[in-house]
Order: C-alpha cells, then sequence, then structure tokens
C-alpha cells in the first residue's frame, strides 16, 4: 500500500495526493465521483446512492481547502461541497486490491512452505495464512484430508464455492478405458491448464487423493510466471503475440461440443502476466499470415519446452489424504503415468472460481489482521 497524503495548491484549487513520493494531480470528475458523504454513499454497504454517469464531464473545483494531511475539503461547480479521507481513497493507489503480490517460484521451491494440514484450517488465523500462500504461489498441498469420497466438497467450500461442468459437481480421476478425456487414461499428462476451451475458465482446481496404491502416476506442478520471464528475456516478440492473439481451443464429448477463443497468456489490468492458457491437446494455431505464424510457433514451442523443463517442474507423489489445490491460469498441472495393473490410483477433482479465495482473504483481513 501507498504512503498518501494531500497536498491542496491554494492558488489554483487543485487537489493532488503524494503517493510514495510521487505527485498525483486528481482530476475534479474523479474526485467528485467519490464523494463521502451518507446521503450520497451507504455507509454499510459502500455502494453508491447517486448515478455518477451522469455527472457533468466539465466539472470544475472552485474551492480547495487542507484540513490536514489526511483530509481535505472541496467545493465543485455543480452546487456540492463536502470532505474527503485520504483513507477513502487509498484503494484506488493499491492495485493489487489488498491482495498479497504473486512470488514467481521454480523446482526449487519448498513444498513445506506451501503445505498445510487441513484440520489446523479451523482456525482462523491458520485459514488466513493458507489462504494468503495460495494467493502468493498459485498453489497449496493440504494434509490430513479425510479420505471419505466426497470430501473434496467440503474442502472447496472453504475456500469458495464449488463450480458445476458438464463433468459434474465433482470428478473422479482413474483409468477408465472408454473415458471422454485423457486424464482418465493411465498416459503421461504434460503441463497444461484445465477447460481452456470454457467461458469462463474454472479459476482454480483441487485434486485429491483418495488411494495411490501404483509406483508412477507422480504430480508436476509449473508456475507459468516464471516460465513467462524466461520466455520475455530470449523472444519478447513472442510474449506479445501470446498475448494478443487468440487461438482457438475446442472440447468434443457425445453430448457436448465446446470452442473459446483466447490468447495463451493472460495480462491484468496493467498488461503484467497473471497466468496462460495452455493444453497443446486442445489448441489450434491461429490463421495467420506465414511468417507471423512461424513466429507465433517458435514462441509457442520454446514456453511448452519451458514448462517441461524440470528446473521449473515441481515433482512429488500425492499420498492418501493428500489435497492439491491450484491456480488453474498460472499453475499448469501434469503426472507421469502410471500402471493400472499394480493396483488402484483413485482421485477426485472439483473446481471453485478465482475470487472465492482472494473474497475469504479480503474479509478476514479485516479481522485477523490488527
Amino acid at each position: 500500500m501507498s504512503q498518501l497524503s494531500f497536498r491542496v495548491d491554494p492558488g489554483s484549487a487543485i487537489v493532488n495526493v503524494i503517493a510514495n513520493g510521487k505527485v498525483v494531480t486528481l482530476s475534479p470528475l474523479w474526485l467528485r465521483e467519490r464523494c463521502q458523504d451518507k446521503e450520497y454513499l451507504d455507509s454499510k454497504t459502500q455502494q453508491r446512492l447517486f448515478d455518477p454517469h451522469a455527472l457533468d464531464p466539465n466539472i470544475q473545483v472552485l474551492s480547495a481547502e487542507q484540513v490536514d494531511d489526511t483530509r481535505v475539503r472541496v467545493e465543485f461547480s455543480d452546487g456540492y461541497a463536502g470532505d474527503y479521507s485520504i483513507l477513502a481513497i487509498a484503494p484506488d493507489f493499491d492495485f493489487d486490491d489488498g491482495l498479497p503480490s504473486p512470488k514467481a517460484w521454480t523446482s526449487g521451491l519448498d513444498t513445506g512452505k506451501i503445505k498445510f494440514s487441513y484440520p489446523s484450517l479451523d482456525g482462523k488465523a491458520v485459514l488466513f495464512k493458507a489462504i494468503e500462500t495460495y494467493l502468493e504461489y498459485g498453489a497449496l498441498i493440504l494434509t490430513d484430508v479425510p479420505t471419505k469420497p466426497e470430501s473434496i466438497l467440503q474442502v472447496a467450500e472453504t475456500f469458495g464455492h464449488v463450480r458445476v461442468t458438464n463433468f459434474g459437481k465433482y470428478f473422479d480421476v482413474m483409468s477408465r478405458p472408454d473415458s471422454n478425456d485423457l486424464a482418465y487414461r493411465p498416459v503421461r499428462l504434460g503441463p497444461h491448464t484445465d477447460n481452456p476451451y470454457r467461458e469462463p475458465v474454472p479459476g482454480i482446481q483441487l485434486l485429491h487423493c483418495l488411494v495411490n496404491e501404483t509406483s508412477g502416476g507422480y504430480s508436476t506442478l509449473v508456475d507459468s510466471l516464471s516460465a513467462i520471464q524466461k520466455l520475455a528475456e530470449e523472444d519478447p516478440r513472442g510474449v506479445e503475440l501470446l498475448s494478443r492473439i487468440s487461438v482457438k481451443f475446442r472440447f468434443v464429448d457425445g453430448d457436448t461440443e465446446l470452442i473459446e477463443r483466447r490468447p495463451m497468456i493472460e495480462l491484468d489490468h496493467q498488461g503484467h502476466p497473471t497466468g496462460v492458457h495452455y493444453s497443446p491437446r486442445l489448441d489450434y494455431l491461429p490463421l495467420l499470415d506465414d511468417a507471423t505464424t512461424v513466429a507465433f510457433h517458435k514462441a509457442r514451442r520454446r514456453l511448452g519446452e519451458l514448462f517441461s523443463d524440470p528446473a521449473y517442474e515441481l515433482y512429488f507423489r500425492l499420498q492418501a489424504g493428500e489435497l492439491m489445490m491450484f491456480d488453474n491460469n498460472r499453475v499448469l498441472h501434469g503426472r507421469t503415468s502410471f500402471n493400472p495393473n499394480e493396483g488402484l490410483r483413485h482421485l477426485q477433482g472439483c473446481y471453485i472460481d478465482l475470487d472465492g479465495p482472494r473474497g475469504r482473504y479480503l474479509s478476514l483481513k479485516r479481522t485477523v489482521v490488527s
């Protein structure tokens, strides 16, 4: 969060905010929209009681008086006059919206940093720390989760709300020869994100191990942020192409066909990478001129090489009673092949939306962090 204070130019009635030593001049229209009086802003919901879209676009500040570093009183040309607190506008200077900043990682990440015992999440302070860790690293591993089928739904509700898809409220990951997805076969699955053919894409995936009697089937996780950073060093134009040009993703089942187009690299409102939509089993090259197609493909190929590089890949065996939860856009997942003749390997999975942990983090932050 920036260190903020008001500064008013008394000669011109210009209202400035000093944010970490930088002077930011506030537009009269921007400031007028953020009036804080109770007849304009509901104190409980923080929702407006007026229509800001109807404000005069040419509104001006007639006078501004600095009460102290944290408060100013402003009079506008439409007849409104009111007090402004720096605390009320501080969220506009927090581009992370009060959430922790992501921490990019590679294969050297100590999994102990992202591991929590599920029963310990009954405590608000531990739950807050677990969600904070998930938001920083994009992944969590929970231990001591009951191996009763459908326990994953209870875990999911700890962090958000279950997202239902054509796979159901939850899905069973085990070897089924006639399955509608390769995830239900014993073959190796390379690093990928799930369901890029949906709108919206499921934000978070949970995978809970009920039993694992095979010697194979190791789980893998890759942080796309680290791989994108490396690709940007090697091929900045490639990153630009992958983040600007949409590709088609397609899924076909007996009674379902889903198609969506989106860029492979996802950017936030500031233009910073937040993750990828990546599944070589499901994507199609866009229709471009030959030179651009080659450049696009080279960037796509190199990104895939980085995702499969052991230097970027966490590699571990998910044991019975363990559950991994990961940001389905930021963190790619996969597994090694396994032999179903050795024994049963049974995982259950489900999805929740991205805003679940974010909302619970901000809510807990008000009560846990003093």
